[in-house]
């Protein structure tokens, strides 16, 4: 139990490193919170900040979930308990994801007030089954090009990857994916969908944010709407 305890607490640390508000003060002396759609995740950081900003925030918050589900969920100190149906390993991975991207969303380093969980859950489920995230990615970029809605492409994203693990277990029998990634990744869709649920909002209003162009840009502060530091 002790292992499990240690697991899930330095797992919920690294999550609540924020990666987009210390990006954007470390790069720019801008906390993104203040601007744009107020949200702590790397969509508002390319939003306000641009490309460079963006991607960093982006690995940042791929890279905690890939770190907790990867790495952090190898710590033994003693046995590891888990439900007698599942495997103890994919089981502690996911565990250790969920408290991943609990962090990111109500982070300790930021007063609780975090991202949405995106970019986290995918750097989670990359450790537990690259496949099924990579075809998971597809989805997420087919529906982000044909809608223009990041916030419409997440939820889709968010659908398709437990849909996608369950047809590889159940219709091609890929025997290496236990039942625990199936069922926390529910548990995963169901927290992105619920902080999506401002989105949806803006979404039936007609006033949900769209990409309007996928080149390299800087963003509100490429732009000249921003009052920068180094100005």
């Amino acid at each position: 139990m002790l292992s499990l305890l240690v697991i899930l607490l330095l797992s919920y640390l690294v999550g609540s490193i924020p990666g987009s508000i210390w990006t954007g003060k470390l790069m720019y002396g801008i906390d993104v919170r203040e601007h744009g759609s107020g949200n702590a995740g790397a969509t508002n950081t390319f939003r306000v900040l641009g490309w460079k900003a963006g991607w960093v925030a982006t690995i940042v918050d791929m890279g905690k979930g890939f770190v907790a589900a990867g790495l952090i969920s190898q710590i033994r100190i003693d046995g590891i308990p888990s439900p007698p149906m599942w495997d103890p390993e994919s089981f502690i991975k996911m565990m250790a994801g969920l408290a991943a991207i609990f962090g990111h969303n109500f982070p300790v380093f930021a007063r609780f007030k975090g991202g949405k969980g995106v970019n986290t859950s995918g750097g989670v489920l990359f450790a537990l089954t690259p496949v099924s995230m990579a075809l998971t990615l597809l989805v997420f970029a087919i529906t982000l090009f044909a809608t223009r809605y990041v916030s419409v492409a997440s939820m889709m994203a968010a659908l398709a990857f437990p849909s996608i693990v369950a047809i590889r277990k159940y219709v091609f029998n890929v025997e290496y994916l236990d039942g625990s990634v199936l069922i926390l990744s529910l548990i995963m869709m169901f927290s992105i969908l619920w902080m999506h649920r401002a989105n949806v909002g803006r979404l039936r209003r007609g006033e949900e944010n769209r990409v309007k162009s996928f080149a390299f840009t800087g963003g509100m502060r490429g732009k000249g709407e921003l009052e920068t530091e180094d100005a």
